[in-house]
């Protein structure tokens, strides 16, 4: 049975396209089962994004002829995507009750962990909406987005010293601190730092100097994180959409995941309904080369004592073989 666990639309995306209920439409379509939406949380003034700061800026100029200070449009920016997100989890539930005798909808968000101060963000939002799930991110290092565009990542590496392998020990220091701190349900694309760099397939473990050296040890130590807590690793095949060799997280990283039998699930990470899906056949064989024999999917708990006491209470997993999912027409 298809399922994602990690969906955007262009209705509360602003990089993005397509509604919330075209996207649920077209997993219908597809004959998906299970279809999580994880739009973006909604984030400091400090953290907007180049389009977000745009639009508000393009809304508040109106006619008049003088243009309004950065820091308003920035307000403003923060207060109208808590209002967007706000509108996301009502339509998220009213495509939850039009469709639930069609799909499954877990309804649920992806994090951004930026800095500690994050945690309150993320934790307020969490006592707010009642979520399945969520999945833990990091795509900024220095406050700076690593996977926007590659300015913003070259930026991102001069702060972190000028190299890449220093830009990869801070990002997987930052997501060690979103591990521990909140033990994210589902840990999106673990190594996505690796998309804009100037060798994003090249190996991280048999590296030869320190600093590669320090990268693969941080590595093995967030998977011993979310081994420890009991946490899901998606394989995103968003990565091979965007030019890479293999999804998130890469072979070798893959069979460590493996060695310590962390679960891992399916996730599409579209961003429009031409993405749904994308590349899921190559992303099964690859799990299946790689030695995974299994992939998890999350649900809702039909029957009291089906929950698992270590993510949300109304959330369960389901172990699928991949002789199961290759009957689906998606495998074949």
């Amino acid at each position: 049975m298809p399922f994602s666990h990690h969906s955007h639309s262009g209705q509360f995306c602003g990089h993005a396209t397509n509604t919330l209920e075209e996207m649920v439409q077209t997993a219908i379509a597809q004959k998906m089962e299970v279809y999580c939406l994880t739009e973006h949380m909604p984030r400091e003034a400090q953290d907007l994004y180049p389009e977000e700061i745009e639009e508000t800026h393009t809304w508040l100029d109106g006619d008049d002829d003088r243009p309004p200070a950065m820091s308003l449009v920035k307000e403003a920016a923060v207060v109208g995507l808590a209002r967007l997100f706000e509108g996301y989890y009502k339509e998220a539930t009213r495509l939850r009750e039009k469709y639930g005798g069609q799909i499954t909808i877990l309804i649920g968000m992806e994090i951004d962990w930026i800095r500690p101060s994050s945690r309150e963000w993320i934790q307020a939002l969490l006592d707010r909406y009642p979520f399945d799930l969520f999945v833990g991110s990091v795509h900024h290092v220095h406050g700076i987005p690593i996977d926007y565009h590659n300015a913003l990542y070259r930026e991102a590496r001069e702060k972190s010293g000028g190299t890449d392998e220093k830009l990869y020990e801070e990002y997987f220091d930052l997501q060690f601190e979103m591990l521990k701190a909140l033990k994210p349900p589902v840990v999106g694309h673990f190594d996505l730092i690796r998309l804009k760099s100037d060798a994003p397939d090249a190996s991280m473990e048999k590296g030869q100097s320190e600093d590669e050296c320090l990268v693969w040890q941080k590595i093995l130590r967030n998977l011993d994180c979310i081994r420890d807590y009991g946490g899901i690793i998606e394989i995103n095949s968003a990565a091979l959409r965007k030019g890479l060799g293999e999804p998130y997280p890469n072979a070798e990283i893959c069979r460590e995941i493996i060695a310590r039998g962390i679960q891992v699930t399916l996730s599409d990470d579209a961003h429009g309904v031409d993405q749904i899906g994308t590349n899921y056949a190559k992303a099964l064989a690859f799990a299946e080369e790689t030695g995974f024999d299994s992939l998890v999917c999350l649900g809702p708990v039909d029957t009291p004592g089906e929950e698992d006491p270590s993510r949300f209470a109304a959330t369960k997993t389901q172990q699928i073989g991949f002789g199961e999912l290759k009957k689906h027409r998606y495998f074949s």
